[in-house]
């Protein structure tokens, strides 16, 4: 088993615009450096080619920024910016090699991330008339977890934890260890006295596990697992007049039916597709050449 505690979260960005740009180069743009004249001067316009959340402006910055430090970046729009067709993101102006080259890796990063933000505006936008608040999930891409949670924000969602570290998950398989609810009970004891800034949620796959659940203490958050809007609500009703533990509904939601699982009562609702599966917003680089 891995002893990951001395792990801290870090931004890592930097590292990740250097890997994608040493894959892409590798041992050279032969494309630019034998068909693209060395002084050539140009200007690109970053432009969305859809409608949707922008995410990942500066981190295409930071590409062109790598690439050439002379590049001249001017961004006209930012993190959390709706954007259509007739927008400019930002323009960058300076040699055309430099542009060229660090054009697709600029691209991946803000089409994938502008996904995310689009994705997840969405769904904010369908249970907007309840309380209910969207959450993210850790189903990210490897290495990508910071930049994908971020542009969940940039898309109005929440975060939920960012890994194994920042809040207990317990979960059917952690059950199968030693489920009884004595033995349940005395883990977030011991949890809450060695780590009181963690949090617990348990799911819970079915009402009975729910009322269970509810007679614990130290239980922040109770996760409803793959339950109808109807099983949801009755959840919501069996905790009362109080305020805790939350509930978090997860598990075979869509955009269609978010709406009535919000309306529940549900405190938050999580998504794996607003990061594991969704589609890149389509961006491009409109280029003018400038001068020799």
């Amino acid at each position: 088993m891995l002893h990951m505690e001395s792990i801290k979260v870090s931004d890592n960005r930097d590292e990740l615009i250097r890997l994608a740009l040493c894959e892409d180069f590798g041992s050279g743009d032969v494309t630019s450096l034998y068909f693209v004249p060395e002084q050539l001067q140009a200007q690109a316009l970053m432009r969305p080619r859809a409608r949707g959340v922008i995410s990942g402006v500066d981190v295409a910055a930071r590409v062109f920024r790598t690439v050439d430090p002379t590049l001249k970046i001017d961004t006209q729009l930012h993190n959390g910016d709706e954007v259509s067709p007739d927008a400019v993101i930002m323009m960058i102006r300076g040699s055309a090699r430099s542009i060229l080259g660090a054009e697709r890796t600029a691209l991946n990063f803000i089409q994938r991330l502008s996904g995310v933000a689009t994705m997840t505006h969405r769904y904010v936008q369908a249970i907007a008339h309840t309380k209910c608040k969207l959450l993210d999930t850790r189903k990210t891409t490897p290495g990508y977890r910071l930049l994908e949670k971020a542009a969940v924000l940039h898309g109005g969602g929440n975060n939920h934890r960012l890994g194994l570290y920042d809040r207990a998950m317990v979960k059917d398989n952690h059950l199968m260890t030693n489920g009884n609810i004595e033995h349940l009970q005395n883990c977030i004891r011991k949890l809450k006295s060695e780590r009181p800034n963690v949090e617990v949620e348990l799911e819970a796959d079915n009402l009975d596990q729910v009322q269970a659940f509810l007679q614990l203490e130290g239980v922040d958050y109770i996760l409803l697992d793959n339950m109808s809007p109807e099983q949801m609500r009755h959840a919501v009703e069996l905790r009362g007049a109080h305020t805790k533990p939350y509930f978090e509904a997860s598990g075979g939601l869509t955009l269609a039916t978010a709406p009535a699982a919000a309306e529940s009562g549900v405190d938050f609702m999580s998504f794996g597709c607003l990061t594991h599966s969704v589609p890149s917003l389509d961006i491009g680089l409109d280029f003018t050449t400038l001068s020799r």
